[in-house]
């Protein structure tokens, strides 16, 4: 007798919308300040609408029966959580000693880059991509390069030709997204030795943002950068967080991992100097929760939950917009809506979106000139409000252009 499937057990409800309204929520409640109303569905900012995982919860609490929140500090196991998180979940052996801590990823790109640059060196970003990297470069005087991803048919690669041909001696770093927001490439082992290889022959230092590395749409897998081979060790800080994963941004707590012992000196340094090294309690506590076998059950039904999403939204465009030409992404659960077909600018793809369709969504623009007449679409929400978002997207685009 054959062997029988038995269907998967869910532990967890994604389906379930909690009211975050008056919580304080940047998501909920800075609609009306951005975008002049509240009756909105809200698609932009990247946080997701699922509960943060009762395990998480349970340890906060737990910690809460303690009457006193004083000074705190990052036990062994902070450290030992991550070493086993990494390990299970990318194949990436660290030690502890190569751990150190950021409040944030973005706060940790930028210590990183004022420890291995000084003003007036240059900074390369791929565009388009996370906007915060352009505020962190050019606001710390720091000369921003731009090498622009190359699209074709809504695939995304690196340009590497162009890459090294702006590549001098003041170039002293590059921000990596990886995965690649907002395109939601997740990049493959032969880009990332690529990349790793001009880098390391014309002494750039690879600053990695990997704050999405968990949310991987299968068969995709996350390869962290500092993870390929020795030279990539040598030139890489990571920066990485539980919070997109987990659902927990508003705890402040990312940490960085650095291979090179004199590197991690002097990111230390950096680290002190801001006074940032001791973080907060409950997001010491929080990390440690997620980062357990009960962390990785919950990731796994999330992904494929957001996953459902992702083939839910790509079906449904595909089908009745094809009009808006979306590549599937590998990684995140972000789409990136490419609306050149519709000649709309800037501000009449704001004005659409939030006054007629009722959607709050980012601007393409505001990751790069690249990403004029594109949306990014967060669909980390109910599969019910994804469905009402795409819906009404169609009503309103067959009233504006008339399509049958």
């Amino acid at each position: 007798m054959g062997k029988i499937n038995k269907p998967i057990i869910m532990r967890y409800n994604f389906n379930k919308i909690t009211n975050r309204k008056d919580s304080n929520s940047v998501k909920y409640d800075l609609l009306k300040p951005l975008f002049g109303k509240e009756n909105l569905i809200p698609m932009w900012v990247a946080d997701m609408d699922f509960d943060t995982p009762p395990f998480v919860l349970d340890a906060i609490i737990n910690r809460l029966q303690h009457p006193i929140l004083g000074y705190s500090y990052r036990p062994e196991s902070f450290n030992e959580s991550i070493v086993y998180w990494l390990k299970e979940r990318h194949n990436w052996d660290i030690d502890k000693s190569q751990i150190s801590f950021s409040p944030g990823v973005v706060p940790g790109m930028l210590m990183a880059m004022m420890a291995f640059t000084k003003p007036e060196d240059k900074v390369i970003v791929q565009t388009p991509v996370y906007f915060p990297f352009f505020t962190t470069i050019e606001k710390n005087n720091r000369e921003m390069l731009k090498n622009p991803l190359k699209e074709v048919d809504g695939f995304y690669t690196m340009d590497f030709i162009h890459l090294e041909s702006i590549i001098d001696d003041r170039t002293k770093a590059i921000f990596i997204s990886n995965p690649h927001n907002p395109v939601g490439r997740a990049w493959n082992k032969e880009e990332l030795e690529q990349l790793v290889d001009i880098c390391f022959a014309n002494n750039v230092m690879i600053l990695s943002d990997e704050i999405h590395s968990d949310i991987i749409i299968k068969p995709s897998k996350h390869i962290p950068i500092a993870s390929i081979s020795k030279k990539a060790a040598e030139i890489t800080i990571t920066i990485m967080a539980p919070s997109k994963t987990f659902n927990i941004a508003g705890l402040s707590t990312s940490f960085v991992v650095i291979q090179n012992s004199k590197l991690m000196k002097k990111y230390n340094h950096q680290l002190d100097a801001f006074h940032l090294m001791q973080g907060n309690i409950f997001g010491n506590i929080a990390s440690q929760a997620a980062y357990s076998t009960q962390g990785a059950e919950w990731v796994d039904e999330m992904v494929n939950y957001i996953s459902g999403n992702i083939n839910f939204a790509c079906n449904f465009i595909q089908n009745n917009i094809p009009r808006i030409k979306l590549q599937k992404p590998e990684a995140t659960y972000l789409l990136w809506l490419d609306m050149k077909e519709f000649g709309m600018s800037n501000l009449e793809l704001k004005n659409f979106f939030v006054n007629t369709v009722g959607i709050a969504v980012n601007q393409g623009n505001i990751f790069g000139i690249e990403g004029k007449g594109y949306i990014r679409m967060n669909i980390a929400t109910s599969r019910e409000l994804v469905e009402e978002a795409l819906k009404r997207l169609k009503e309103e685009l067959e009233k504006k252009y008339e399509i049958n």
